[in-house]
């Protein structure tokens, strides 16, 4: 799983640290840093360079899920 973010996010902040707390793990892009993933970004969220965004293995995607949510997605 690949978790696009920024270093201000603090909706990215508390994804991550729930993820660690669950053992989920995850890659993380700093959309700032990366102007292609930032492209990417935008291009699944029309346009909005919205954070958190994660990119799942299967390749579906979603804009600041839950944990709930990616748990789910994630089948664990």
């Amino acid at each position: 799983m690949i978790m696009y973010s920024t270093t201000w996010c603090g909706y990215c902040r508390r994804l991550k640290k729930q993820l660690d707390e669950n053992g989920i793990g995850y890659v993380e892009i700093d959309i700032e840093q990366d102007p292609a993933s930032a492209d990417f970004v935008g291009e699944v969220n029309g346009g909005n360079h919205v954070v958190p965004t994660v990119k799942y293995p299967d390749g579906s995607t979603a804009t600041n899920p839950t944990l709930a949510q990616v748990k789910q997605a994630l089948g664990v």
